[in-house]
């Protein structure tokens, strides 16, 4: 005999642009793609084939663009929680709603020497993501984040004393480039509902603000012994700085470049402090991870 264990669907890629037109004459654009999963009292359409509890993900979606045109989209904390709230409100066989809301970078262009009314730009890849899921009678979860912040510093970061045995070639290095693309995320402390949602939201654009600063301040300044060591330092600031995230969690893949040994050719030094041509790789890399929490939480390491 089979058993289901566990189920939910919903409506992926769901590309959203809203203009907001200002009294000033200005406009300004949001561009999300966004993500609704939900769970529920769903399993016959599994395992009996009756479909009488399923909420299309057509439906799913139309409600997403009509929410988008009722309700504010910015911050996408508030979006998201609006939407959970909206599924679990609206059908009472929902009992969780998974929503995940994708911001895509905009710019607004500077032109003759000031900011441009109604132009903007993409300059970066750098996404704003947010997670909300609402539970039935338990509130909503929020996960804040920036992915795909791409960064660079040409000195300024250390590796070495690291363990060293058999299988090890790689040397210490006291002076490197340090590369790395951002993905940064800040879970929040539960909120209970939708309407404290509301009565926190001026909280979630400073905070993001909050973390891309100290993120970029923090790799900039320090000089790095490690990526593990500046990580921690990142996260431990954004705690700092945000009274209601529980916990910080960094994850940073290194994009090495290695010098190229021109010695071949005439002798021509390009290695330690001579390098200067060096060789972009793409795999493989090493990848950083960690969770920052506030004292008192359990550990997992």
């Amino acid at each position: 005999m089979a058993s289901l264990n566990y189920a939910r669907y919903g409506k992926d890629n769901i590309r959203v642009y809203k203009v907001q037109r200002n009294p000033d004459n200005t406009q300004d654009v949001t561009e999300m793609t966004v993500c609704t999963l939900l769970e529920g009292d769903i399993a016959e359409s599994w395992t009996k084939s009756d479909n009488k509890n399923i909420v299309a993900t057509d439906t799913q979606k139309q409600t997403v663009y009509v929410t988008a045109k009722l309700h504010p989209v910015n911050p996408p904390e508030l979006f998201a929680s609006i939407l959970a709230d909206h599924f679990l409100t609206q059908y009472n066989h929902i009992h969780v709603a998974h929503i995940t809301v994708t911001v895509h970078k905009w710019t607004r262009m500077q032109v003759d020497g000031k900011p441009h009314p109604h132009s903007f730009l993409r300059d970066g890849e750098e996404k704003r993501v947010v997670e909300a899921v609402g539970r039935r009678n338990q509130g909503i979860s929020i996960r804040s984040s920036i992915k795909g912040l791409l960064v660079l510093k040409s000195t300024g970061s250390q590796f070495w004393g690291f363990h060293r045995d058999e299988y090890t070639r790689l040397p210490e290095v006291w002076d490197r480039i340090l590369s790395t693309e951002v993905e940064a995320g800040w879970n929040w402390r539960r909120f209970s509902g939708l309407d404290e949602v509301k009565k926190e939201v001026a909280a979630f654009e400073p905070a993001a603000e909050a973390a891309k600063k100290i993120t970029l301040e923090t790799f900039a300044k320090e000089n790095s012994p490690s990526v593990q060591n500046t990580m921690y330092l990142m996260a431990e600031q954004i705690l700092a700085a945000v009274p209601r995230v529980e916990d910080v969690e960094y994850s940073l893949p290194n994009k090495h470049y290695f010098e190229v040994d021109m010695s071949w050719f005439k002798g021509l030094k390009n290695t330690g402090e001579d390098a200067e041509v060096y060789a972009p790789q793409s795999d493989p890399n090493g990848l950083i991870q960690c969770t920052v929490s506030r004292k008192g939480a359990s550990p997992k390491l």
